[in-house]
């Protein structure tokens, strides 16, 4: 553990998710691909589209819709219903067909999503620091908490989405202090990115605290713009607070 900046009293901590719990990464690539396998089996038309023509339309609907940028959920069922325009043309499905197909193709890629089981250290810590004070995630993606049993740790798990924008806006942070009736200084936010958790967190007036579980931790090698509160060597040092 390494301390840049003076701490004040720790009475409530929010967490990140992605990257701070788990390494989100390969998750995210088993999901893909357990998503392309769905399309090619049910969707032959649209498993012909090249990656570039996935980022086309996903880049589309974000310049179409900018707000689609801090709901990943609510992204991938736009670009999903692109992209099976063409198998409903050719099949002439009604839109209640559609419907079904963009949702059964969503399912395979959120359930894939969030199977995977955490180091027991990690439910041991967020267990015992639950059981001392209140505990709220703050997070971009949109991984279902309850199926990776974390959910029963936290108080309030706030997702990034249409109304809600994602980090490094404030917004998540400040409906966290509201929500939790604790001044944002006595609030210490855990997470793994410079900028989205680092950052927001201060500019937000919380307390930082740095920790990355996919790569080292090493302050050298990330763009650092505002240094964190303090640095962890593993998530079980914030047991100290």
């Amino acid at each position: 553990m390494q301390f840049f900046r003076s701490l004040h009293a720790v009475k409530a901590m929010t967490f990140d998710l992605d990257d701070t719990l788990y390494n989100n990464e390969p998750i995210i690539q088993r999901a893909e691909r357990a998503l392309q396998q769905h399309i090619r089996t049910h969707h032959p038309r649209t498993a012909a589209l090249t990656a570039q023509q996935w980022l086309h339309l996903k880049n589309n609907a974000i310049a179409t819709r900018p707000e689609l940028a801090s709901d990943m959920g609510q992204l991938r069922l736009t670009v999903l219903r692109q992209a099976l325009t063409d198998d409903a043309q050719e099949q002439t499905w009604d839109e209640g067909k559609l419907d079904d197909a963009v949702m059964a193709c969503f399912h395979c890629f959120y359930n894939a999503r969030s199977q995977f089981t955490l180091a027991e250290e990690i439910h041991t810590t967020l267990k015992t620091l639950s059981e001392r004070m209140p505990l709220v995630a703050i997070t971009n993606g949109n991984v279902n908490a309850k199926a990776i049993g974390i959910d029963t740790y936290f108080d309030d798990i706030y997702h990034a989405n249409l109304s809600r924008p994602m980090k490094p806006s404030p917004v998540m942070f400040e409906q966290a202090a509201d929500k939790l009736g604790i001044a944002p200084q006595h609030i210490l936010h855990v997470g793994d990115n410079l900028q989205k958790d680092v950052y927001a967190s201060i500019n937000a007036g919380f307390q930082s605290a740095w920790y990355a579980c996919n790569r080292p931790m090493a302050l050298q090698l990330e763009k650092v713009s505002v240094l964190p509160h303090v640095v962890l060597d593993n998530l079980s040092e914030l047991l100290a607070f």
